[in-house]
């Protein structure tokens, strides 16, 4: 719609799924983009969803609410520790080490990732093994998404990833939705194939108030807020704003999208 006087995109994210890549290139557009500063803040949102949906916290509170929460019961509420575990990452890149770096101190046992190759340098600091896909899934006790959409991880994680996983295995993902089938999750997680699931990115965005998934316990949504922190998101608005003055100058930017 702007036509040829449209030179410069700057996106307020990392992600750059949303931008129409090719005629983007054809048109010679010049692309930034905001990778490296949500890093940390997104890392920490991950392992909060991942411990509030493995330790049922908005269950519990709703309990809480509601009148749930009566005598003390042995098995009431319980869920699954990291303690021992083993925790697959399915990208192990910035955003994948830092929460890889997160949980390690939790006591996990095992670290295992997958992606396009391997990479030996970033592993080494979590010991971590490069697997198969297939193989991530059967041997986590957590799997922690955090790869790019790309037409080779779009819908990844589908009914033959989730048969795969232990029946206590816990499903986060803090990529991007498209990376799940989403009619899939919900099978796996009603029928118990899986034992719980954590999403701060889904499939539309935002998802209908009447979706099948928001009607499970075991199923914790959030509105993509990995990178929300008020530091986190002025240093994002700053960067996007540094790359489009730069980029209508004609000079390089501090982030560029190589395309």
């Amino acid at each position: 719609s702007a036509g040829p006087g449209l030179k410069v995109i700057s996106t307020l994210s990392v992600g750059f799924d949303h931008l129409a890549l090719e005629e983007i290139k054809k048109r010679g557009i010049r692309v930034g983009y905001t990778p490296d500063v949500l890093t940390d803040a997104t890392a920490e949102l991950s392992v909060a969803l991942l411990l509030a949906t493995c330790r049922r916290l908005p269950e519990a509170v709703e309990e809480v609410k509601t009148g749930g929460w009566t005598t003390w019961k042995p098995l009431w509420m319980c869920g699954y520790g990291l303690s021992d575990s083993t925790v697959g990452i399915i990208g192990l890149g910035r955003i994948g080490q830092a929460i890889a770096r997160r949980l390690k101190p939790f006591g996990v046992k095992r670290f295992l990732y997958t992606g396009s190759r391997p990479k030996p340098e970033s592993a080494a600091e979590f010991q971590a093994e490069f697997v198969p896909l297939t193989r991530l899934a059967e041997e986590s006790d957590f799997v922690v998404v955090t790869c790019a959409l790309t037409p080779d991880t779009k819908g990844m994680c589908n009914k033959d990833f989730f048969s795969r996983m232990k029946k206590t295995s816990v499903f986060i993902n803090t990529s991007r939705g498209a990376v799940v089938n989403q009619e899939d999750l919900y099978d796996a997680l009603v029928s118990g194939q899986i034992a719980a699931a954590g999403l701060d990115v889904t499939t539309p965005e935002p998802l209908p108030t009447d979706h099948p998934l928001l009607s499970l316990k075991n199923c914790v949504i959030l509105p993509h807020i990995g990178s929300a922190t008020y530091a986190t998101r002025s240093t994002m608005a700053v960067l996007a704003a540094e790359n489009l003055l730069a980029g209508l100058r004609g000079e390089r930017m501090p982030h560029e999208l190589q395309l």
